[in-house]
């Protein structure tokens, strides 16, 4: 498997191409994110520093995803909050604080190219479940023939909920998505809209409580 290590400490970048060849991947080092851009296609796996010297690594990130899905493990010194949310909000795979644990890193390798392997289904442009039908075109939901009225972040629940359904959907997956935040005030927001989304699709198991962990659709 081909990784590209884009990392403008020597030190720092020498361990991680040394530790990871004798782990069997096929190391590029590269210390520019322009030197990423240009060859991404040959990677199946990126290791990306944010802190480099030619452009930040967020703005690298964001460039190659418009252009690319290959997997993306950021790693960086940059341990606060804020980094890290812009991080996977901008399409980072994963995120890993230095110095890394060498064992975690090359786990959370395998997990990131791993999950990339599983084929994509195509969006739906509408699910139905029972008498109820989501149109996530029209953004529309129709109850016994009747459409109801949602406002936008009841429907962004259904919208995201209904993506997999009979699955479980962590709360703060909903919160992260709909509001880019995961705050007490949002999280009392999530249970306002969830409530009023309840009552007015008034199907009692329709949407389930997974107790210490999210909601679930689909009865």
């Amino acid at each position: 498997m081909r990784l590209a290590v884009v990392e403008d400490d020597e030190g720092m970048g020498d361990a991680l191409e040394t530790v990871l060849t004798m782990r069997g991947y096929r190391v590029d080092r590269k210390r520019r994110g322009a030197e990423l851009l240009n060859s991404y296609r040959d990677y199946d796996v990126v290791i990306l520093d944010l802190g480099l010297p030619d452009m930040d690594g967020i703005e690298v990130l964001r460039r190659l995803r418009r252009v690319s899905s290959v997997p993306v493990l950021i790693l960086t010194a940059r341990g606060g909050e804020r980094s890290i949310v812009e991080a996977l909000r901008s399409g980072a795979d994963d995120y890993l604080v230095k110095p890394p644990r060498i064992a975690e890193l090359v786990a959370r390798l395998e997990t990131v190219t791993r999950r990339s392997m599983i084929p994509t289904i195509p969006p739906q442009e509408a699910v139905e479940t029972g008498d109820v039908l989501v149109d996530l075109v029209a953004r529309q939901v129709v109850v016994a023939g009747a459409a109801i009225m949602l406002t936008h972040k009841e429907f962004e629940l259904v919208r995201i909920l209904v993506e997999r359904p009979g699955s479980a959907v962590s709360r703060q997956v909903l919160m992260d998505r709909i509001w880019g935040d995961s705050s007490k005030s949002v999280s009392r927001a999530l249970d306002v809209h969830m409530a009023g989304l309840r009552s007015k699709l008034d199907r009692p198991g329709l949407i389930t409580t997974i107790r210490g962990l999210g909601y679930r659709w689909g009865i």
